[in-house]
């Protein structure tokens, strides 16, 4: 049972990741916030409650792994990756810029990213290499993988949801940010998924449905997917665009647009 306090130290957490985000991204002038303030209660709770994981040693060859395959949405992972220790937050603000750690897709050089990414419907691949690589090894660490709902419009995410499968391996977890849009417009009207829990069902995933900004659903499915054997999860994360700034939410420009400096101010008031 988690007590009330924790839940409000994530929930207080994942206010200041979405901060960073909107800091980072108004000094770049340039990346994604609508995917990243979405999926920031993931992963917020995912590497504040969940994840084994240890910044003094990045390499820790027991830790449990994390792939962003939408990898557009690093912002998110760089501000967690720095309130957890692994870097400065002064290294925040050389997002984007030539010779930084901090690139506009996620790269091998930022301390605790072990794999590239950024070319979409290939993240599910990596992290099942991981999670046999464990079962090969004989290691109990597990492997969790953030999807975007317009990424898995791609046949390569099918054939990996496929292979997880048949290899029973339930030491993965994958996580899909349902946020509902993508570059081109609403997931629906470009490429529609559903019914994407029947889909992952039927490709013999264990599959849960939660309100992506509830961290209670979200620990709990967390807890849940750790005890499932035999077969690979899948939490499906129903998620806002842009949530927490409600002048994002749900707009599709802001999917790949940084905002302005007076936009930033203003949803830094709103994230007090």
């Amino acid at each position: 049972m988690v007590e009330e306090k924790d839940i409000k130290h994530l929930e207080e957490k994942a206010k200041q990741i979405r901060r960073l985000i909107i800091e980072m991204l108004a000094k770049a002038g340039s990346g994604h916030p609508g995917g990243s303030l979405s999926a920031t209660d993931l992963i917020t709770a995912l590497y504040f409650s969940v994840l084994k994981h240890n910044s003094k040693d990045p390499k820790w060859p027991d830790r449990d792994r994390f792939h962003m395959s939408k990898g557009h949405c690093c912002p998110l992972w760089y501000a967690v990756l720095a309130e957890s220790g692994y870097f400065s937050v002064d290294e925040l603000w050389t997002l984007r810029q030539l010779g930084s750690i901090l690139q506009g897709h996620p790269d091998r050089r930022t301390p605790g990213i072990d794999v590239a990414s950024g070319s979409l419907g290939q993240g599910l691949s990596v992290s099942l290499g991981m999670s046999l690589a464990a079962k090969l090894d004989k290691k109990d660490y597990r492997v969790y993988c953030l999807l975007g709902d317009g990424e898995i419009q791609e046949g390569n995410v099918w054939e990996a949801a496929m292979a997880c499968a048949h290899f029973k391996s339930d030491n993965i977890c994958a996580i899909l940010d349902y946020n509902g849009f993508q570059i081109d417009g609403k997931v629906c009207e470009v490429m529609n998924l559903e019914p994407v829990a029947a889909k992952w069902k039927a490709f013999g995933w264990h599959t849960m449905e939660i309100d992506g900004h509830n961290m209670k659903e979200i620990l709990s499915a967390f807890d849940e997917a750790k005890k499932v054997k035999g077969k690979p999860s899948i939490i499906i994360a129903h998620t806002v665009k842009g949530k927490g700034v409600t002048f994002m939410e749900n707009v599709c420009d802001f999917h790949g647009r940084a905002p302005t400096k007076d936009e930033a101010e203003k949803a830094l008031k709103e994230l007090e």
